[in-house]
């Protein structure tokens, strides 16, 4: 039985990289190397396959340091591809527990490893030796953990990963998916294959350890071949996924406006097509997908909310945020050093930050968070008047008021913001530029008229360049 199992393993390997190559035509491709049974399978199947195919194979290791064997691993990985001339590269990461724990923290470290060194040899296409029962695990691993339909398809046979990857043209393969562990160890004992054991894999601390060694011995025992119905259920759910991410492109485009939703449009749809919308958002835009509770907190804040609030949810990655009856996601931006709590105890009587024009095309102010531009204009601040001025940049502390025509009123630059329809988050990083107590600029508005004239030969007017964000 052990050799029937192991002579299905190449031909299910070379099935699904003529699939892949059919997909990809990469040029070179290159295997994530552990050194463990899994991988040194996938080793010597790549080597064999690529050989025949005539394409350049590369092998990538990434030393964690977290074991005191992760030396001799290393070395182990470089001997065997040094046996089977392969080319073989590994970097060292330094892992730090975070928040998510050192499990997470080190698969993030090392995918964005093998993304780097994929970069480096030109290769396009990376395998991994994920099998089928790393598929059943996945699967009941997200379902106790209360996943969607996103969660529950498990892992593909092949996707982009460039929140890991770092790379948004690189594929990440899984050739051995539809292979069972116990095919690979038939295979591997049968080429005589030499492998590592890595002792956290037997830690029940490790959620998946915990199934590996005691539910999925236990399932197998009562439903034997449960990992191929796990696989299979997996497999229809992601054909329900792709329905709803269609589903949710269609609703996007509908109530899409810009770079921003309509809310009065989303409100129309079902609940469950809200969230599905929403998730395929933050999706779009790389962002981590929240809950199913901080989602439904937020939908309540942007559609109950009144009309006139400032609605600002956080994000890890962003702010959700409602303007005049539109969704926006803007980015968490750091506070800039120009800004200043207005609740300090002497602030009114700090001052912006005080400069001199001595005819630059342009002044940047890092602490205020962008380029100052001086523009050559028919109608202008006269350059000679400007030149003999203190000016100051700062931020707007209130009370401003600014006139931009003759025929037009003064009016507080609250009124003018709300009029142009700048949102609250971008005026509160609009700086304003002053020669004493008279506003001559206002980002994101304009000159104030009391100072400019036709000169002769031409005035100067000012404007305001944000740093990319």
């Amino acid at each position: 039985m052990s050799r029937t199992r192991a002579g299905q393993v190449p031909a299910a390997f070379a099935q699904a990289m003529n699939g892949l190559c059919s997909a990809y035509a990469p040029a070179s491709i290159a295997i994530a190397c552990s050194g463990g049974l899994d991988s040194m399978a996938l080793l010597r199947l790549a080597h064999d396959w690529a050989r025949d195919q005539d394409i350049a194979l590369h092998a990538l290791h990434v030393h964690h340091g977290l074991s005191p064997n992760a030396d001799a691993w290393l070395a182990h990985c470089a001997q065997a591809c040094a046996a089977l001339g392969i080319a073989f590269d590994h970097r060292r990461v330094d892992v730090v527990k975070g928040r998510d724990g050192l499990e997470s923290a080190a698969r993030t470290l090392r995918y964005r490893a093998l993304g780097e060194m994929c970069r480096r040899h030109g290769v396009s296409l990376l395998l991994t030796a994920h099998h089928l029962d790393d598929q059943a695990e996945t699967v009941l691993l997200q379902l106790l953990r209360g996943s969607g339909p996103a969660g529950l398809s498990g892992m593909d046979n092949a996707n982009h990963a460039p929140e890991l990857l770092g790379d948004p043209g690189l594929v990440m393969a899984r050739p051995l998916l539809p292979v069972a562990r116990a095919a690979l160890e038939a295979y591997a004992q049968a080429e005589h294959l030499a492998w590592v054991e890595d002792e956290s894999n037997s830690d029940p601390r490790y959620a998946r350890n915990a199934l590996r060694h005691t539910v999925m011995p236990a399932l197998g025992a009562a439903f034997p071949g449960f990992q191929q119905r796990l696989a299979r259920g997996a497999a229809h759910v992601q054909a329900a996924q792709r329905m709803l991410d269609e589903l949710a492109a269609q609703d996007l485009a509908h109530c899409r406006d810009g770079e921003t939703v309509d809310l009065a449009r989303l409100q129309l749809l079902s609940r469950e097509r809200v969230d599905n919308l929403l998730r395929h958002l933050f999706a779009l835009r790389g962002l981590a997908m929240p809950s199913t509770a901080w989602l439904a907190e937020m939908v309540s804040q942007l559609f109950s909310a009144r009309e006139d609030a400032q609605i600002k949810v956080t994000h890890p990655a962003c702010h959700i945020r409602r303007h005049r009856g539109k969704l926006h996601l803007t980015p968490r931006l750091p506070d800039l050093a120009g800004m200043r709590d207005p609740d300090d105890e002497g602030v009114i009587e700090k001052l912006g930050q005080e400069f001199r024009w001595t005819g630059e095309p342009s002044l940047a102010f890092p602490a205020y968070g962008g380029v100052l531009h001086f523009d050559a204009a028919p109608a202008g601040l006269d350059a000679l008047w400007l030149r003999a001025q203190p000016l100051t940049i700062d931020f707007r502390k209130g009370g401003e008021r600014l006139k931009l025509a003759p025929n037009r009123p003064t009016r507080g630059l609250k009124a003018h913001f709300q009029s142009l329809g700048v949102p609250a988050w971008e005026r509160e990083r609009a700086p304003v530029v002053s020669a004493g107590r008279a506003l001559l600029f206002a980002a994101g508005i304009g000159m104030d008229c009391h100072h400019l004239g036709a000169e002769q030969g031409g005035g100067i007017v000012l404007r305001w360049v944000a740093d990319a964000r």
